[in-house]
């Protein structure tokens, strides 16, 4: 039986044996050297090895767009002054006479010079993160050796969120064996604190799956140790999902009646629920949770968008009853689309916006707890966002069908994958910014083309030259120089194929992410099942470490496996 298939435990209970080191923690900090200064109003100013240390965290970003924010300025500004000696409190009262910027020359050389190391001094740094990554990055867990993920502390350093995030700048302190709980079995080796230092607690809890947590001290949120995504654990709760995911596959059509007769109802609060339903399946919207206001940047979901964030249009480009959505989800990104919706839906988006204000909520009646309450009711194991996973992977399927010509070569079939991929992107808004190096590594690509265009003409003419030879002297020597020609004529135009793929690839790519949908919500065994059938190399689609984090669906989906 394969690992992915071992007995199952009894609910809730995740391992029998957990044996770990405990998180490694961040090298201390070491103080700058004597010439490397800091200067208040001109002149240069010894700092306290505390106040020297927070100091370096903002000078490393001074070329970063943080540092121009008012508000990153300010949090830093205030937890900064709170670290200080009263002495220097007395003194520096003002950042705009801090002068940052020797101390952060020091740190752009110090990183070129790290980059300039001659080859066997990197293997040496290389030879001793293997040998941290060796002692602390690996657990034992019900007998298998398992990877961790994350088996560092993260560094102190200045807090910086997503988009307007109001507590960016804020100091992230340093985390200490006095803040961390940890987690093992009873008759396990009990992780040893590092000399001097003790934990917090330490708890035996087989119904969880970290390793060792604590508590950070800007949002208050926990932190955890995990494991590794390539985990036994992580592997069956990820093929559970997508298990769940379409489960939802059997039942979807007679949620969506639902839904669609809900759009008539009497009870204003249904009628909410149903478009906002919608809407998450439809347009793969998040859910949106509640949040407190002034602990996050202002970022809404389906369930918490507010009438300011959609407008209403009878008519539009062509378009019958239009609702323009224009709103910051997730990490800040913005949600920006105008989509055709049936005439009913449109009918109750104007109810529900009547007599109210712009910064009022859209669907007041509504909370996502409601919401999931009513999904779960569906089906087991139902929540707004299954139907994410559902219509990504569904998307991606179809798009595959549709896209890949069983008669292209393997960059035509890749470049068809990668389309099906945008499909799923643009549909879940997952995008980026485009590339620093965007501009020029296509401008490379083009020169690349050039002079590929160059070879193709000129083994034209070569091909001409040796047909019009042939003819003269129609010995066998001059025809194999024809075949031989053409034969080389053909290779370079595959290769311009080729590198004109690439580059239309690259251009439809650089405001899009494909990672995200790649990693979280794409059901692997469909991919592996594409690559199977049509004999491309799975290494063509996932690198080493997403091979890793998939291994069950390389086992376990054959070429005809359906989503």
């Amino acid at each position: 039986c394969s690992r992915w298939e071992e007995e199952k435990k009894e609910d809730g209970v995740k391992w029998m044996q957990l044996e770990h080191r405990g998180p490694y923690f961040v090298p201390l900090y070491e103080p700058l050297p004597e010439d490397v200064q800091f200067y208040y109003d001109g002149k240069p100013l010894k700092l306290s090895l505390a106040t020297e240390e927070i100091a370096t965290f903002y000078a490393k970003m001074l070329d970063h767009e943080y540092t121009t924010k008012e508000i990153f300025q300010n949090n830093f500004f205030h937890d900064w002054r709170k670290e200080m000696t009263s002495e220097e409190q007395g003194i520096i009262k003002d950042l705009d006479k801090c002068d940052f910027r020797e101390i952060h020359k020091y740190f752009v050389e110090k990183t070129e010079a790290r980059k300039a190391l001659p080859k066997e001094e990197k293997q040496k740094l290389k030879e001793e993160a293997d040998k941290i990554q060796e002692e602390y990055g690996y657990c034992i867990l019900d007998g298998h050796r398992e990877k961790i993920g994350n088996f560092k502390t993260e560094p102190p350093g200045l807090f910086r969120g997503r988009g307007e995030h109001p507590k960016m700048g804020m100091l992230k302190k340093r985390v200490m064996p006095e803040d961390v709980i940890i987690n093992c079995s009873r008759d396990s080796k009990i992780p040893e604190p590092p000399e001097g230092h003790k934990w917090k607690e330490v708890r035996f809890d087989n119904t969880v799956t970290w390793l060792a947590s604590w508590t950070e001290n800007i949002q208050n949120t926990l932190k955890y140790i995990m494991l590794n995504p390539s985990s036994k654990l992580k592997g069956e709760k990820d093929w559970e999902k997508y298990e769940v995911a379409r489960r939802l596959k059997d039942v979807v059509h007679t949620i969506r009646a639902q839904y669609r007769k809900d759009w008539k109802s009497k009870e204003i609060k249904k009628q909410q629920r149903a478009v906002a339903l919608y809407f998450i399946d439809k347009l793969a919207l998040r859910a949106g949770n509640e949040k407190e206001e002034g602990e996050t940047a202002d970022t809404v979901g389906c369930c918490s968008l507010r009438v300011e964030h959609i407008q209403l249009h009878r008519r539009l480009d062509g378009q019958e009853h239009v609702v323009e959505f224009d709103f910051l989800g997730k990490d800040s990104i913005r949600y920006y689309n105008k989509v055709s919706v049936e005439e009913p839906v449109f009918k109750n988006l104007q109810l529900f916006m009547k007599n109210k204000d712009p910064t009022d909520d859209l669907f007041d009646q509504l909370t996502t707890t409601f919401l999931n309450k009513h999904l779960q009711h569906l089906m087991d194991g139902l929540t707004a966002k299954v139907f994410r996973t559902y219509n990504a992977s569904i998307t991606l399927q179809e798009q595959l069908k549709g896209l890949t010509n069983p008669e292209d070569n393997v960059a035509g079939k890749l470049l068809s994958y990668n389309r099906a991929n945008r499909a799923v992107a643009i549909l879940c808004n997952h995008q980026r910014s485009v590339p620093k190096t965007f501009a020029r590594s296509m401008q490379v690509l083009q020169e690349k083309i050039d002079a590929k265009k160059k070879q193709v003409e000129e083994a034209q003419e070569e091909v001409k030259k040796a047909e019009d030879e042939f003819k003269d002297t129609k010995d066998a020597k001059a025809e194999a120089n024809v075949e031989k020609k053409k034969k080389l004529l053909k290779r370079l135009e595959e290769q311009l194929a080729k590198l004109n793929v690439q580059a239309t690839d690259k251009e439809e790519n650089k405001q899009i992410a494909l990672g995200t949908s790649k990693l979280n919500y794409l059901d692997p065994r469909i991919s592996v099942a594409w690559c199977k059938k049509f004999g491309i190399p799975i290494e063509r689609i996932y690198n080493k470490t997403q091979r890793e984090k998939f291994a069950w669906a390389i086992d376990m989906a054959g070429e005809d496996f359906e989503f």
